[in-house]
């Protein structure tokens, strides 16, 4: 019985060795899954911010907003079109 006695704590410390390393895996894959579906979304996201980018820059162009995005816009300045238009009238 002595040897019997023996054995089980060597048993039960591979049991729980194993078991910690199986949690740890666990533990390892699902922070992978999540770190990678993170990255996923923050790409995603990073496309649709260019692609409102480029609508906004769009958008700008064709209302005819001169300057980079990061300009403020000022309206007050009349453009050389506009100009000619009202001396053309007058």
């Amino acid at each position: 019985m002595d040897g019997h006695d023996a054995e089980d704590p060597k048993q039960n410390t591979a049991d729980m060795t194993a078991f910690v390393q199986n949690l740890l895996q666990q533990m390892q894959s699902r922070f992978q899954q999540m770190s990678e579906s993170i990255v996923t979304k923050i790409d995603d996201m990073g496309s649709r911010i260019n692609e409102l980018e480029q609508s906004i820059n769009d958008l700008r162009a064709e209302m005819g907003v001169e300057g980079s995005p990061s300009d403020p816009v000022t309206p007050s300045k009349p453009k050389p079109d506009e100009v000619n238009k009202e001396e053309g009238s007058g």
